[in-house]
């Protein structure tokens, strides 16, 4: 038996070449295919492997009348409407290890930025303008940081603040406080999260409780001159809330790489906002992560097609229909 992987969007060579060597497997990888494209080609597909590019919404799962499996090669699964694929009996994985280190770094690195304000002083010396007083930070080291969600990149963000020797707590209902221990930091609820922290880094899914979870109420629980980072989901934060306690001065800057709308509207509250930090969600997006989704989406796929085979399910119900 021949399987059809339909793979729409841009995926690095080095998968495609993965899929292309598996017995059994035909590959559809032209790259970047317009919706129209995918819809056209997708009733043939036993399997899709997409990244953000591609809705798999009802439309698509519903003239996808082959599709058994989609593999996301990437974290996030917001792209895919998970109850309908459930219903049809798609199994949707995504790659949850592949861009860890890179989006770890790159939230660090917001972090630094922040603190140290080089976006902003490397804008004033583009300008000409040489002005150290106004450009004056704060050392990480004995800061401590509140990380919301602790899993793969929470933990990975918690290894280079332990680093920087920083006091790590976190906040997340699923892990134990001796994993959290074992790790170097403190499990802790919100409450004290906000509490206690100087800087606040975002790792957690959007769920009923977490989405808008930044906001007037939860920042007024936080310390004054407090920092957030997010390279999570937009979601996460009320932006109109979060402008207002910066331009109050509760919240002393943020660096964003996620946003609700992307790109963001230029009417946003928090682009263009003195003390943000803006990136256009780059997190991930390195080489060396891009090639590792990539490929992990691949074998994602060959298994699941070929053996049987299912991991990083994010739709466990469907396997037990």
């Amino acid at each position: 038996m021949t399987f059809h992987v339909l793979v729409p969007d841009n995926v690095n060579q080095k998968a495609i070449d993965v899929l292309e060597a598996a017995d059994g497997i035909t590959v559809q990888a032209p790259g970047n295919m317009s919706r129209e494209e995918t819809l056209a080609a997708v009733p043939t597909a036993d399997a899709l492997i997409i990244r953000s590019s591609t809705t798999a919404d009802k439309e698509l799962l519903e003239a996808a009348t082959n599709l058994k499996v989609i593999a996301r090669a990437g974290v996030g699964v917001d792209n895919v409407d998970l109850a309908v694929a459930t219903e049809r009996g798609v199994v949707v994985m995504n790659t949850p290890d592949g861009n860890t280190i890179s989006t770890a770094e790159y939230t660090f690195g917001l972090m630094l930025a922040l603190a140290r304000h080089i976006p902003n002083s490397y804008l004033y010396m583009n300008d000409g303008r040489w002005d150290r007083k106004q450009f004056k930070g704060l050392e990480l080291r004995g800061k401590t940081l509140g990380i919301v969600g602790f899993g793969r990149i929470g933990r990975a963000v918690c290894k280079r603040a332990l680093a920087f020797e920083m006091d790590v707590v976190t906040a997340d209902p699923y892990i134990s406080a001796d994993v959290v221990e074992d790790l170097g930091a403190t499990l802790v609820d919100l409450d004290t999260l906000y509490a206690q922290s100087d800087f606040i880094s975002l790792h957690t899914v959007i769920t009923d409780e977490t989405e808008g979870m930044i906001n007037a109420e939860s920042i007024a629980r936080m310390k004054p001159g407090v920092r957030i980072i997010n390279a999570a989901r937009g979601a996460l934060i009320n932006d109109h809330d979060l402008a207002a306690a910066i331009r109050e001065g509760k919240v002393a800057g943020a660096a964003l790489d996620v946003y609700v709308q992307e790109p963001p509207p230029p009417e946003h509250p928090l682009v263009g906002l003195h003390g943000v930090i803006h990136t256009a969600h780059l997190a991930a997006s390195t080489g060396d992560a891009q090639i590792q989704v990539g490929l992990d989406a691949a074998q994602e796929v060959i298994d699941a097609l070929t053996k049987n085979e299912y991991i990083n399910v994010v739709n466990p119900a469907v396997l037990q229909s």
